[in-house]
């Protein structure tokens, strides 16, 4: 699948998301793109809402946060409040991205944000994890035709049924999945990754990841696996605080990602059993036929003087037992790799 320039059946695509880490700052938000791109990231991601538009400004406990997590007797319109990405933002950081050479998309988390962000001539839409049970937010963006990433993080099977269906039903299968836990962080006992194999067989789509550890294995494990996106927050420093600190990489964690699952796309390569030219060269290393004392002609090949020893130019071991008890046709000194021509032909 293609996102914008890039096309993830050829190389990993890794997202930094920006999330609520610009803590209210313009220039912290500019200034985290830079670092970004240093850090190896193909694309930046925002999540474009307002409070009004993803929940309400209620004081029922219904609407305070209680689930065991970082935001816990927090109201969900405050926390979003602090937490969004003011949408004049967005084209001031997206053309920033993109003269850096980044794709640079977002979460839209209704269909006005869906429309800002058609607007912009986003090369991408992400549906966040909490999102996936709106079938009618998914079928929306879906229809805008552009590619689309899902990420699972409280999905049941039923539900990434019901959003691959949604996608469809308006003619779009450009889908990627990210398999996803939504803890914050979370643990890695919780993260499954042998579930991104099955969701490639199962749904048929491109696979990825959307990761809330903190840890370097759970990409690398991921494309090993098959995953063709990475998703991590980033943060210049989590020493700043804010919403999503707690889980997010600082620059040099997340370069050092980037260059782990960069290794990972060089080991994993493709499915060969070719030789590569050191490997080639490295079979003269490997046993074959030598004659292993001076011989003369019509002398009988025994196995004293005709040995399996390293290096590899001779016959190969496969044929002793065949000339085992055949004559010499020339004079041979030790040292001389085995050739059909020194075996008289019977």
């Amino acid at each position: 699948m293609n996102i914008g320039h890039h096309k993830t059946n050829e190389k990993v695509f890794i997202i930094a998301e920006l999330s609520a880490n610009h803590n209210g700052s313009l220039d912290t938000a500019l200034r985290t793109i830079d670092a970004m791109k240093e850090a190896g990231a193909d694309a930046v991601k925002l999540q474009t809402y307002t409070p009004g538009t993803i929940t309400l400004d209620c004081d029922s406990e219904l609407f305070t946060i209680s689930q065991g997590t970082l935001w816990d007797k927090r109201k969900f319109f405050d926390l979003y409040a602090e937490a969004m990405t003011p949408w004049e933002w967005h084209p001031i950081l997206f053309d920033h991205a993109r003269n850096l050479g980044m794709e640079a998309f977002s979460s839209p988390f209704d269909p006005s944000a869906v429309d800002f962000l058609d607007k912009l001539n986003v090369p991408a839409y992400k549906i966040a994890s909490f999102e996936i049970t709106d079938i009618p937010l998914i079928e929306y963006t879906a229809s805008k035709g552009k590619p689309i990433i899902i990420s699972t993080g409280i999905a049941r099977q039923e539900d990434i049924e019901e959003a691959l269906e949604a996608c469809r039903r308006v003619g779009n299968d450009q889908i990627t999945l990210l398999k996803c836990t939504s803890a914050y962080p979370a643990p890695l006992e919780e993260m499954n990754l042998l579930t991104i194999t099955d969701m490639q067989r199962r749904f048929g789509v491109t696979v990825g990841l959307s990761d809330h550890t903190m840890s370097l294995a759970a990409p690398v494990a991921a494309v090993a696996l098959g995953a063709r996106v990475i998703e991590k927050h980033f943060i210049l420093d989590r020493g700043m605080g804010g919403a999503d600190s707690a889980f997010s990489l600082e620059p040099a964690e997340f370069k050092a990602m980037v260059d782990a699952v960069r290794d990972t796309e060089k080991l994993l390569g493709r499915v060969t059993y070719d030789l590569s030219p050191k490997s080639l060269k490295s079979r003269e290393f490997s046993r074959s036929l030598f004659v292993a004392e001076d011989v003369k002609a019509g002398e009988v090949i025994t196995p004293e003087n005709v040995r399996s020893v390293r290096p590899g130019f001779g016959l190969a071991p496969k044929h002793l037992k065949d000339i085992l008890g055949k004559r010499f046709s020339k004079n041979a000194s030790k040292g001389t790799p085995l050739a059909w021509d020194l075996i008289q032909s019977q």
